[in-house]
This record gives C-alpha cells, sequence and structure tokens, in this order.
C-alpha cells in the first residue's frame, strides 16, 4: 500500500520544499498554508497523475497543516487516562505542559507526518 516512492515525495514536499516562512506562517495563515500545500503536492505528480488523488493529498494536507490537527489527535488520545489535563493546557503541541518542549515538539512532528503518509498512501491505493 505504501511505498518508498511516496515516503520520498512527503519528505521532499514537507521539508525540502516548504520554506521558513512557510514553517513560521501556515498554521495563522491560509496564503502560508496554500503556497505550502501547492509545493508539497508538486513530487506526487511524479507518482500519480489522478486529480482525486491529488485533490485528497493537496486537501488533507492543508487541512492538517493549517489547523495544526495533530494537536488535537495527540490531546483525544491522551483524554481517556488518569491525570489527563484539558486542552487550555495542552494546545501546544497536544501534550501536557510537564512534558518537556523539545520532546513534545518531536513527537507532534512525528504524528504529523504519520498521518500525512497514511493519508498519501491510501489516495493513492484506492484512487491513484
Amino acid at each position: 500500500m505504501f511505498t518508498a516512492n511516496q515516503i520520498v515525495a512527503h519528505l521532499v514536499g514537507d521539508y525540502i520544499l516548504q520554506s521558513d516562512w512557510m514553517v513560521r506562517e501556515k498554521g495563522s495563515s491560509t496564503l502560508a498554508a496554500t503556497v505550502h500545500v501547492v509545493f508539497y503536492t508538486l513530487p506526487f505528480l511524479l507518482i500519480t497523475q489522478s486529480p482525486a488523488a491529488l485533490a485528497i493529498i493537496a486537501g488533507t494536507h492543508f487541512v492538517i497543516d493549517r489547523w495544526r490537527l495533530a494537536r488535537f489527535l495527540i490531546w483525544a488520545k491522551n483524554r481517556p487516562w488518569p491525570g489527563s489535563r484539558p486542552w487550555s493546557e495542552c494546545r501546544k503541541t497536544g501534550y501536557p505542559p510537564e512534558l518537556p518542549a523539545w520532546m513534545a515538539t518531536w513527537l507532534m512532528i512525528l504524528v504529523d507526518n504519520i498521518l500525512h503518509i497514511l493519508i498519501n498512501g491510501a489516495a493513492i491505493y484506492y484512487f491513484g
């Protein structure tokens, strides 16, 4: 279902083609998020030309990055356990404030990447 090409396309689009401006502004600027998504989607044109697959890849990437949805997934998965914290305390990364900032940030980046890779793989498998 997932190929090395899909993972490479994700990494190129999300890291190599993403400028510092996109990184800083995509969570608060629709323009920055849109520009990032256009550049992000370019490497996937080498894998598929399916309009449906490309629309899913671009659309979900926009939504996940623009509103930093990985934070919500992280927070929700921690909610049922004892000692869980309210959203107001976890909104920066989804993790409670006592987790070291470097660790919370990297864990959030991993969750974000896994979401993108899973969605992209499914889009290409089913529509590409």
